[in-house]
């Protein structure tokens, strides 16, 4: 049957309130969780809601383990964006895991996707790790890899096979917390590796028309509703759309 765990969790976006349902739905207790409720349609927000799982603030979720140390067993952040620190990391007894949409130890921080294309891998992937001090640099779990084409992707399509392996990954990795399989000597030293900030980011996605492979960045940064590769007309950032990308638009379209 395994163990039951009191869980903290952490994450946003469609994925994560599925990988919440998942969790209550093999017998886990979630005691609370910490999302994007600043925004009325958050899919993890509806989902916490209908399972009646109590939805805390960050602060809130740090101050829940200051005044009692077995609050929860395990955090679990799933696509959550802001940095995780004390108390999170250190009191909770099977520690704080973190789901990174990249391959670690090679690609820490934001960017993944747009890395991955503007680099023209030939694979991509996600990772569990444990959460330490800094940014996706603790003890590695598990690593789940695919292949890909860049010349066929965006990143907003990438972001879509990836959390398919991701969800996968997820549900192996806690399934074997819950079995007690999981242990020091399955870990993997999460050492180098290239580190990726916002403003990294932010300087990527601009074109310079006379230096850059336009179609790449294009491609690289296409993730609506955000805006994608731009380039500096008289003072005013564009989107930059190509042909490629209008013929995925099309065939959404059809299907809708």
């Amino acid at each position: 049957m395994g163990c039951l765990m009191k869980i903290l969790f952490m994450g946003r976006k469609k994925y994560a309130a599925q990988m919440l349902q998942w969790t209550v739905g093999i017998g886990q207790n979630i005691v609370g969780v910490v999302t994007d409720s600043h925004f009325p349609n958050s899919p993890t927000l509806k989902t916490a809601n209908k399972l009646g799982i109590p939805v805390l603030s960050l602060e809130e979720a740090e101050q829940a383990f200051y005044s009692n140390s077995a609050y929860a067993d395990l955090v679990i952040s799933y696509l959550y964006w802001k940095k995780i620190k004390e108390p999170l990391i250190g009191i909770p007894k099977l520690g704080c895991i973190n789901f990174h949409p990249a391959i670690l130890p090679d690609w820490k921080g934001l960017a993944g996707y747009n890395i991955a294309i503007l680099n023209k891998l030939k694979e991509w992937g996600a990772s569990a790790h444990y959460v330490d001090k800094t940014i996706d640099t603790g003890k590695i779990i598990r690593v789940y890899k695919f292949n890909f084409d860049y010349r066929f992707e965006t990143a907003k399509s990438l972001e879509k096979k990836t959390q398919k392996i991701q969800c996968e990954l997820y549900k192996s990795v806690i399934t074997d917390i819950v079995n007690g399989t999981l242990t020091e000597k399955d870990l993997i030293p999460n050492i180098g590796g290239t580190y990726i900030s916002k403003k990294d980011m932010l300087k990527m996605i601009r074109v310079d028309p006379e230096t850059d492979d336009i179609d790449l960045k294009c491609h690289a940064f296409w993730f609506p509703p955000y805006s994608g590769a731009t380039v500096e007309l008289k003072g005013k950032q564009y989107t930059i759309v190509d042909d490629y990308i209008l013929s995925q638009l099309k065939k959404t379209n059809k299907n809708e």
